[in-house]
């Protein structure tokens, strides 16, 4: 039994005649009623009284017009599920991120693509950069956002937006009291700073700034979270190098400040070079759109 054949049986159940039936469904008269015979050969009984006036149902015509209804009304919303799975509306995303994107872009982003794509599930998982690599090789994640460059050539790698390093200083520290400041100002200073294999590319990237400016910098605490660095910056225990949307993180005792010359840090996305899902181009559309606001200098 095929679906045309539910259709057309619809139109004259409703029509009443076969000319407008025809005309209804976009086929000549002859076929239609070509394809309620072969319908009712199918089913085994008559479906259909027909008069040289008007067309009436049997009475189990008018039982089969019921279901044929709700049949192809269940029918029209698998196509319409399939077509909106095609432009990314349905289905799920599950999404790897560094822990620093929560202070800037990834809750803008999450929130819009939510928004637009209300029928899309999200899953976040907080990771690694090396945990989303892997992630993402084994299929657990669809895509990756992170600080670190991705060399893997089974990968695309996009940078979505860019931000440049401030300084947090402790807000009774005297440089706290300028607007700008220079690399060279921290020569003598306490540094709070990740672990090397935290932030690998990060770290080395401040070791190798530092070093032009003529000194390595005296890190006399680690710690693998932000939020807890900052906290070492507001006891006085030295000063630390975020990348500058982390000036939302308001805290206590902790001034931020510029830095003439910063370099700046990638954020980028990260996903399969083969990955047809359309979910995934939607959400990097979107997230290509809110980012664009993130960008360097726009604050």
């Amino acid at each position: 039994m095929e679906l045309r054949h539910l259709r057309h049986f619809v139109a004259l159940a409703e029509e009443q005649h076969f000319g407008r039936a025809a005309e209804r469904v976009y086929v000549v008269q002859q076929a239609l009623s070509n394809s309620i015979k072969n319908l009712e050969d199918e089913v085994g009984v008559p479906l259909v009284l027909r008069t040289t006036r008007k067309v009436q149902l049997t009475p189990a015509g008018k039982e089969f017009l019921e279901a044929a209804r709700a049949t192809l009304a269940e029918a029209d919303k698998v196509i319409e599920r399939a077509r909106r799975a095609a432009r990314g509306e349905v289905g799920r995303l599950t999404l790897g991120f560094v822990s620093g994107l929560v202070f800037g872009g990834l809750p803008e982003v999450v929130r819009t693509f939510r928004q637009r794509y209300p029928n899309v599930s999200v899953e976040l998982r907080e990771l690694t950069a090396q945990e989303q690599e892997e992630g993402l090789r084994s299929s657990q994640l669809d895509i990756g956002l992170m600080l670190l460059p991705v060399r893997d050539p089974s990968f695309v790698a996009e940078a979505l937006w860019r931000q440049d390093l401030v300084v947090a200083l402790p807000s009774s520290h005297p440089l706290a009291q300028r607007e700008r400041l220079n690399i060279s100002d921290f020569k003598d200073e306490p540094f709070v700073f990740f672990p090397r294999q935290i932030r690998a590319t990060y770290y080395d990237q401040v070791m190798r700034w530092c070093a032009a400016a003529g000194y390595t910098p005296r890190i006399v605490q680690e710690a693998i979270e932000v939020p807890t660095l900052l906290s070492l910056v507001a006891a006085g225990i030295g000063v630390f190098l975020p990348i500058r949307f982390f000036q939302r993180v308001s805290l206590p005792g902790v001034t931020y400040r510029l830095i003439e010359g910063a370099p700046v840090v990638d954020i980028v996305a990260v996903w399969r070079r083969q990955e047809d899902n359309p979910v995934v181009r939607a959400f990097l559309t979107v997230a290509r759109e809110v980012l664009a606001v993130e960008r360097i200098g726009e604050e």
